[in-house]
């Protein structure tokens, strides 16, 4: 009874050590200058193509737009395979090159307003009257790559 006593403490010893390990940032592992804004996205059945179309004429356009003058990275849009998704099956990414570049700016405004006409923002103020009925909006994150060393 007492070797078996001994030999699950040892168990949970063993199991406990790796528990205690300690990483250093930027020793053990290092962390993005980059943070990724992410957008978890609930998108109703049969709604994706719809969804999808509106958002390139809305978020994908501004995205270029905003790529196009640097005021950001990338972007991409992730959409799961899978019938049952749980709580979003849609994410959208924006990859900004430093935290500082999610600051309110008025010069980044002012340059964008410059290239985004008219038009533009007022196709974009009818597409997204209809995104409640589409889609809902689960979660969003201000994320950074690990890269263990």
């Amino acid at each position: 009874m007492r070797s078996i006593r001994l030999s699950a403490i040892a168990v949970l010893l063993a199991f406990s050590s790796s528990a205690m390990a300690e990483l250093e940032p930027w020793k053990d592992y290092d962390i993005s200058d980059s943070v990724y804004q992410i957008s978890a996205i609930k998108v109703q059945p049969n709604m994706m193509d719809a969804y999808l179309e509106g958002i390139r004429d809305t978020w994908v356009a501004a995205n270029d737009l905003a790529k196009e003058l640097g005021h950001i990275e990338d972007y991409a849009i992730y959409s799961s395979q899978l019938a049952a998704s749980g709580d979003f099956n849609l994410l959208l990414v924006i990859k900004f090159a430093e935290t500082a570049d999610l600051a309110p700016s008025k010069e980044r405004y002012e340059a964008f307003m410059a290239k985004w006409s008219e038009e533009q923002e007022e196709r974009s103020e009818q597409l997204v009257q209809n995104y409640p009925a589409m889609r809902e909006i689960t979660g969003a994150y201000l994320m950074r790559e690990i890269t263990m060393k």
